[in-house]
């Protein structure tokens, strides 16, 4: 029965016994047709010669002239005793002679058409490209990495703990399909934490658990976008924001950023009914300003006014060196405009690609429904080891000692700078975050200043790279959390020798 049923699949067209064609030769091509084309895979056994014979209604010898054939050319293999098959391997002069004996329109291998993507496809590669071709290559972490969390000091002895006991004890429920929104442990835990810390104002059923800032950004413009909806962009800013605003075919609309943050103002003059603003209030990203309370309202007030969405990049200001962090820009809404975006890349490591969504009410039903269509859900494992991290007081003590940690290395970054770089880097101090931004002396090129950087062995990012339209001042980016107060200071002199010899040029 099952080899009956596999040949059924085929669904041969009938033969035509008033044909010109004779029909040992109409079933050969028939039959070679369906080999050629996938219908009859490779070992797919074939009824016997009376079989098929009594099926279609011809004589035996019919099928038997058909099938000389057919093994002649090397299709089908029969031996004595078994069944006859579709040949596991066609030889390629075979496959192509035949096609076009067929009618079947074919190409040389080697001149097949070029792959083609589409416009935003192409796009957002040529945007991913020409930042990552800039990135230092992946060796040892050196100064001034930014983005980077202080891996060394990470507790991976209890994370192991932790793993391992989930490993042992909670296998069996990692095994089925898991709620689209998250481990709900997890978004309890993660809600909890924000109301504290960041004056979030959630509960558990608008958390959604992501695989990352990245994956949270796409599915939101998922969701709030369509295609050439214009959307406001901090200038300078993240380059994953424009890349994933890029990806959904947004118009990006660079608003300037300056001391007090986004420029609603120019943002409304730029773009009044924009569908979108992404924005990094709390720490903007790259200049590191905090959005006054001023600016905060109006932006508020503008999406309120213009059913416009705000999706707020809180990327990492748990970090903050002076007083408590900032409130989040979602606990001033009053309109429910603000998507919120968190993620544990910088407070744990960036490799447990976790992150979330807090949504209003009135999207937690379309994100959830989007989410499971489009991935379904994060792994689980890593969401119950996240969940206990947080719930045993592990999480808040890492926070701790993390602040102590980045607060030391960010001093000895200012110390030094401000010793040894005094005249070729202009240091902008923010209060908050892993990295600081320097300014250059007007005229500089700032690209051409990490290169040099580069070959004196230290890791800056140009400032110009983040920029979707110039900007006035060129300068440079220094993260200071992923090595330690004696590799800052060495880092700073070999930046100091780098800027001093691209002076001499």
């Amino acid at each position: 029965m099952k080899k009956h049923l596999t040949w059924r699949m085929a669904s041969l067209p009938d033969l035509e016994p008033a044909g010109s064609i004779p029909l040992h030769r109409q079933l050969y091509e028939r039959l070679c047709t369906a080999i050629i084309t996938g219908q009859l895979p490779s070992e797919t056994p074939l009824p016997s010669t009376r079989a098929l014979a009594s099926e279609l209604g011809v004589a035996r010898k019919t099928v038997i002239h058909a099938y000389e054939d057919l093994s002649a050319e090397g299709y089908i293999v029969g031996t004595v005793g078994s069944a006859t098959r579709v040949a596991r391997l066609l030889p390629d002069e075979v496959f192509f002679s035949s096609k076009e004996r067929l009618g079947i329109p074919s190409a040389p291998l080697s001149s097949a058409a070029p792959a083609t993507i589409s416009q935003r496809g192409s796009l957002t590669q040529a945007r991913s490209l020409s930042y990552s071709s800039q990135l230092p290559p992946e060796r040892e972490i050196r100064a001034f990495r930014v983005g980077l969390p202080a891996l060394d000091l990470f507790p991976y002895e209890l994370w192991g703990r932790l793993l391992a006991r989930r490993g042992r004890h909670s296998l069996p429920s990692l095994f089925s399909y898991q709620e689209a929104a998250g481990y709900r442990p997890l978004r309890e835990a993660i809600a909890h934490h924000l109301a504290v810390a960041r004056g979030v104002r959630c509960t558990p059923e608008q958390v959604i658990v992501v695989a990352g800032a990245q994956a949270g950004m796409d599915l939101a413009f998922r969701i709030l976008l369509d295609a050439g909806e214009p959307v406001w962009a901090e200038n300078p800013g993240y380059f994953g924001v424009h890349g994933a605003l890029v990806a959904a075919g947004a118009r990006l609309v660079p608003v300037p950023v300056d001391r007090q943050g986004l420029d609603v103002s120019a943002g409304v003059k730029l773009a009044p009914q924009a569908r979108l603003a992404v924005v990094a209030p709390s720490h903007q990203f790259p200049l590191g300003v905090t959005m006054s309370l001023t600016r905060r309202l109006a932006l508020l007030n503008w999406a309120g006014q213009n059913g416009a969405w705000l999706l707020e990049d809180d990327y990492d200001s748990e970090y903050r060196y002076t007083g408590h962090p900032l409130e989040a820009l979602q606990g001033l809404d009053r309109h429910e405009r603000v998507i919120y975006l968190g993620s544990f890349s910088k407070v744990l490591f960036p490799g447990l690609r976790l992150g979330y969504l807090v949504v209003p009410s009135s999207l937690i039903e379309a994100f959830a429904a989007v989410r499971r269509l489009v991935d379904t859900h994060v792994p689980v494992l890593e969401q119950m080891v996240v969940a206990d991290f947080m719930l045993e007081g592990h999480f808040q003590r890492h926070l701790r000692r993390m602040r102590e940690c980045y607060a030391a290395r960010r001093s000895a970054l200012i110390a030094e700078v401000q010793r040894t770089l005094a005249g070729l880097l202009d240091l902008q101090v923010s209060e908050a975050g892993l990295h600081l931004a320097g300014w250059l002396p007007q005229g500089s090129d700032d690209q051409q200043a990490a290169e040099q950087a580069a070959a004196y062995g230290v890791e800056v990012v140009p400032l110009s790279r983040l920029c979707l339209v110039p900007i006035s001042r060129p300068g440079l980016l220094l993260g200071f959390a992923a090595v330690n107060e004696e590799s800052i200071r060495q880092g700073v002199l070999h930046l100091a020798r780098a800027l001093e010899a691209l002076k001499k040029r």
